[in-house]
């Protein structure tokens, strides 16, 4: 990898199935993304399943990916769905959508 690639600016969405809302699921998420200098946006989806829009490094989503996997104690993670997806413009920091 070239170090342009290392720092090259990528988004993914990812999509966590399992056990995962009402379980601090999203709060354990904006907290690993802060800890990661990640932006983007956490969220709770209809069907049960947390929707994360993630903008970093190749190498700050790789670590999100493996936190994500493993979730807060609560949380049971069956799957994490890793899709591609186009950096937003103006997102600098991450915060929680959808939070009362």
């Amino acid at each position: 990898m070239t170090s342009v690639e290392k720092f090259t600016l990528q988004a993914r969405r990812f999509i966590v199935r399992g056990r995962v809302q009402g379980v601090g699921f999203r709060w354990f998420v904006e907290r690993e993304a802060h800890i990661l200098g990640i932006a983007g946006w956490v969220r709770n989806n209809p069907d049960g399943s947390v929707e994360i829009l993630a903008m970093g490094s190749r190498e700050q989503l790789a670590i999100l990916r493996s936190r994500l996997r493993e979730g807060p104690r609560a949380a049971r993670v069956d799957n994490v769905e890793e899709l591609e997806a186009k950096p937003v413009s103006g997102l600098t920091t991450f915060r929680i959508e959808g939070a009362w």
